[in-house]
This record gives structure tokens, sequence and C-alpha cells, in this order.
């Protein structure tokens, strides 16, 4: 049987929330945004995500992800994920219909961070209180970076348990490292950690995009390989030091990209720290990464609607025309498909996922032409390569 993994990207507004589904039935999840009574209002453009997750899981006779990972604490990212998956560490979280999360996904960051606002109250803190639980007790958690403040939280309660300082480093996976659990002969697939980086939380306080995961995801395909670039809110600082460290290490391999979901709902920040009057000019390491683009490669902009109007050049939240401009630049330059948002398909008043396809032939858009419709190749298939 041919090998055919998916990658589903969901319409939530500017927030993120992406379903890597493996052609041997594996699933990871990045991110979660529920945006409440928002979502289950069917007049809203926004994805009732708990309801579209739990059919897409049921169909599958399942009540659980192999994986969910949080790239970073911001509301747009964790968004009702403690109404609907069980946390371990608490029975008033479990049941009731909860999905089970078997390994959970965080940068230490998270473990680190102090909550400033009663949303993360709600949210943060659980999450929080979550990873800590399950790091103690030593399974069903990796933590991503370790910095000296984690490390001294952590040992003197091993030391309690009678467990030594090192006992849970296993669980602790350092950018540049391939991330234990996955393979390419067994899953067809890995995941190799860019960031972050043990300086994002050993530098004062800590800064949540600066510390926010990002994946190089490798797709195997009947002997042929596909890159996935998974990004939480990086900066554009934190994106050139991966581009720069990745270079040093040789692994410039890691950086090349046929999918892209880029970082920050397409904020001009990922790109440089000017916006520009009508188009950003990326850092020159920014335009390296962009330029790793292959053919045929697709971006997707996890973000509300980018018209290219009068008024959307002001605009100071992101999403910024501005940044969408540059990246539909150089995804042009390398020969790439398109450039896609989450909230703009097929349209803006009710968008529906956006889903790839990754065979051997390549990445492929799956496009549906109505809600329950079967999904149809609406882009020509890919070169291989």
């Amino acid at each position: 049987m041919a090998d055919k993994h998916q990658v589903i990207f969901y319409p939530v507004g500017n927030g993120d929330t992406t379903q890597i589904v493996l052609s041997g039935g594996r699933r990871v999840l990045f991110d979660f945004c529920h945006r409440g009574d928002k979502a289950e209002d069917p007049s809203t453009p926004e994805i009732d995500l708990k309801a579209t997750l739990k059919a897409d899981l049921k169909k599958a006779d399942r009540d659980y992800f192999d994986v969910v990972a949080f790239t970073h604490a911001d509301l747009d990212h964790i968004q009702g994920s403690t109404e609907f998956f069980e946390l371990q560490h608490a029975k008033i979280y479990q049941g009731e219909g909860r999905i089970k999360i078997r390994e959970l996904w965080v940068p230490a960051a998270m473990l680190l961070e102090k909550a400033d606002n009663d949303h993360q109250k709600e949210e943060f803190v659980l999450l929080r209180q979550e990873a800590r639980h399950r790091l103690i007790e030593g399974k069903g958690i990796l933590v991503f970076s370790k910095p000296p403040d984690l490390a001294a939280w952590l040992e003197p309660i091993l030391k309690e348990r009678g467990e030594s300082a090192s006992a849970r480093d296993h669980l602790f996976v350092d950018a540049g490292q391939v991330v234990p659990g996955f393979s390419l002969d067994t899953d067809k697939v890995e995941f190799f950690c860019h960031s972050p980086f043990i300086k994002h939380c050993d530098e004062g306080d800590i800064v949540r995009n600066e510390a926010s995961l990002v994946f190089n995801v490798r797709f195997r395909a009947d002997g042929a390989h596909y890159d996935y670039l998974e990004v939480g809110d990086a900066t554009w600082e934190s994106m050139e030091d991966i581009v720069k460290t990745t270079q040093y290490h040789k692994n410039e391999d890691r950086l090349a990209w046929d999918l892209y979901n880029i970082p920050h709902h397409c904020s001009y920040l990922a790109l440089s720290d000017e916006k520009g009057e009508k188009e950003t000019e990326p850092k020159p390491l920014i335009k390296d990464l962009l330029r790793m683009g292959k053919p045929d490669a697709y971006i997707v902009s996890c973000s509300k609607p980018i018209p290219d109007i009068k008024d959307s050049y002001a605009q100071t939240q992101p999403p910024h025309i501005q940044a969408r401009k540059a990246y539909e630049r150089y995804l042009k330059e390398v020969g790439g498909r398109k450039f896609l948002v989450t909230m703009e398909e097929p349209n803006a008043n009710k968008p529906e996922p956006i889903t790839f396809e990754i065979t051997s032939g390549g990445v492929s858009w799956i496009r549906s032409t109505s809600i329950g419709a079967p999904a149809v190749i609406l882009s020509s298939p890919p070169r291989a390569g």
C-alpha cells in the first residue's frame, strides 16, 4: 500500500491548529485554538474546532492523539484546550468525553513561565501544571530545551523521590536533535528540533515567541522525502538564529521546505523589524530561508484574510499585507505553487480546513467542492523530487 500522509490546517482566525495524520495512522496535533461561543455560532467563519476534531477522531475509532504539541503559551495557541483534553494531574479534568494526549510536547518556557493575567490562569496555569506533573512522573511528555532554571527546579523534586538529578534527561530534547519516538523507517516521518535554544529561557525574562517550538518535519513516501516547516510565533531574530545555527552545523537540508507554516499569522515581525510601505524587505538570513523553498512548494498563513486593499497597509496587528507580498515574491522566485490563508479558503465567509496530501508524487493541495463532498485535487500533480 502506497504511503499517504496528511497535513491539515484549521480556520481558527488569528490562531493556530494543525494536524499531521501519518500514513500508518498516528496523529500529531500542533496547538489548539477553539474560539468558544464564536466558534460554535454557525454564522461566524471560525471553525468549531472541538466538534471537528472529535468527529475526525471518531471516524478513526480513537479518543486520543499520539502527540499534542503546544508551540508556546499564547492564548491563540492554547484556547479551549483544558476543556477539550484529558489532563492527568487532576481527576476533575478527566472522563466526560475528553480527548487523551499520549505524549505532550512543550517548550521549557511553559514550565517556567509565571501567569500574568486572568486568561492565562484559565488555560496556561492548567497546562503548566499538567506539563510539570508529567515531567515529575516521568512519562507522557517531551520538553524542548533544558535551561538551568528548569534543572534547578526539578532536581530537589527528584531528590525527594529518591531519584538522581539525571533521571528525567531522556525526556528533554535540545535544538539540533531528532525527536525520539518517530523514525523515517517505522513511521515514515521524523521531527528535527530547530528551536528553542537554551538561551531563550536563560537570558532574563522569558519571551514566549522567541522560545516557541520550531520543527523541520520530514516525511517519507515510498522512498521520496518532503519537508514541512512547522513554526510557532517566532520572531525574525529567532528565525535568523535558526538559519545561522543550522548553516554552521551544515544541516542546511533541514531548512528546505515543500510546505511552510509561516510564523505569527503573517506578521512582518517574522521577516524584519521594518514593515515597509508596500512590501516587507526580509532580513538577509530570512531571505536565505525563503529561498530554501523547493519547486511546487506551498506557504500557509494561519490567519484572518489578508486583502490587498488600501486600508490593510496601515493595519497594526497581523496579518500584514506587506508580509504577504514578501512571501509571495520569494515563493514565485523558487517556483512555488501558492500562498494560502486559512480564513480565505474556499472563501472568507465559510472557510474550511486546508488539507495537503504527501505521497511519492509530492505535496498536493486537496480541496473539497463543498462541505461534506469528497475531496478532489484541484491543483495539477506536483513534480516528483
